[in-house]
């Protein structure tokens, strides 16, 4: 019936096949989109390096012989963070043989990186300095550390003819944000 009505007038055909269209294209004009697209490539990741230099690497900072009561030795090293990550330094002392009696070799470490201004370390008996926290490090920072090691004044026969060693290590982690 419909398709009679249509065939027997051309304009009602030709009506009837632009209402089609336009529906048609309504319909795929409205499933129209945009589209845009971004890339970022090579996202790329290198860890850091935490590094270090010492200026009396691999030697003793200070050393002392035939030392009388009253007698002090003095030496000094540069620590300093040559990485790309600021850390956490530490300085420990080990492998320590001390014969000494009690109170007779002292060790004094400062930080004098600023001389007006000098920062005691550790003062107390070769082999008493455990872990000591020297803070953080910044990037390319340096700092100067004077060791004193001092036969006390009031060292006995007791003391005669001995020899104490130590070790001083400096160990630093990345700093923890």
């Amino acid at each position: 019936m419909l398709r009679a009505a249509l065939l027997s007038s051309p304009r009602r055909l030709l009506s009837a096949l632009v209402v089609v269209g336009a529906a048609t294209g309504v319909a795929v004009g409205s499933g129209a989109t945009f589209s845009s697209r971004t890339a970022n490539a090579s996202n790329t990741f290198t860890s850091g390096t935490l590094l270090q230099s010492n200026t009396k690497a691999g030697t003793s900072v200070v050393t002392g012989t035939n030392l009388k009561p009253g007698d002090a030795k003095t030496g000094e090293v540069t620590i300093k963070n040559t990485g790309t990550l600021a850390g956490d330094f530490v300085l420990t002392e080990s492998g320590v043989q001390n014969p000494f009696t009690a109170g007779a070799l002292s060790v004094k470490v400062d930080d004098i990186t600023n001389p007006a201004a000098p920062s005691n370390v550790y003062t107390g008996d070769m082999g008493g300095l455990a872990r000591k926290s020297l803070g953080a490090f910044a990037v390319n920072e340096a700092r100067t550390y004077r060791f004193s090691v001092t036969l006390g004044k009031d060292a006995g026969n007791a003391d005669q003819a001995k020899t104490a060693t130590a070790n001083y290590e400096w160990d630093s982690t990345s700093t923890q944000n």
